[in-house]
């Protein structure tokens, strides 16, 4: 498939076990978080986004994935490309994230290995593939010293568009305490 760089958006973000209430579907601040990343997913659609690359890690990728299915309904022409760091990716996954991979792989427009076996920089890889070809990153972030803070900088650095959803602000929003950070829950670089 050739596509448009201008006109694609790519995702980065934690795994659930990072996230509050560790990817738990009741917890309330990751509810928002998820609602926020299907705001930011819509919202570029409405733009003009055409193409949508996902990394298809378990927690925010497969999220990302699933919400780009979901507003194709409302968006029929946009296009959801799957990024597997290798060709194995997956085949240890469980339950839930087993099911929803399977699903995203099945309803996907593109399946892009990026890698043929796993090694140690097989995710950095793809990762540096999904901004290669993005002008846009949605990124949903707690801990910058993860992979998800480096695909934010290598996006810096590449000059993308960045939407930020920083899972910090959203525990204090919760908890009632803002330290000193900007009201408003997403920040634009």
């Amino acid at each position: 498939m050739t596509y448009s760089r201008e006109k694609t958006v790519c995702f980065t973000g934690h795994r659930p076990e990072k996230l509050p209430g560790y990817g738990e579907v009741e917890n309330q601040v990751l509810r928002v978080i998820k609602s926020m990343l299907y705001f930011q997913i819509y919202q570029a659609a409405e733009n003009g986004y055409k193409y949508f690359i996902s990394g298809l890690a378990r927690g925010v990728d497969l999220w990302a994935a699933e919400y780009v299915y979901d507003i194709k309904n409302r968006f029929p022409d946009i296009k959801l490309i799957c990024a597997k760091p290798f060709v194995a990716h997956g085949e240890s996954f469980k339950g839930d994230d087993l099911w929803c991979l399977s699903n995203i792989l099945e309803k996907a427009d593109e399946i892009v290995c990026v890698s043929e076996e796993y090694s140690r920089d097989c995710y950095k890889l793809r990762n540096q593939y999904m901004v290669d070809r993005s002008s846009k990153l949605i990124a949903v972030v707690d801990d910058y010293k993860s992979g998800t803070g480096q695909t934010i900088n290598y996006a810096r650095k590449k000059g993308l568009e960045i939407n930020i959803i920083n899972v910090k602000d959203y525990v204090a929003a919760s908890s009632g305490k803002n330290n000193g950070r900007k009201n408003g829950l997403i920040y634009l670089d």
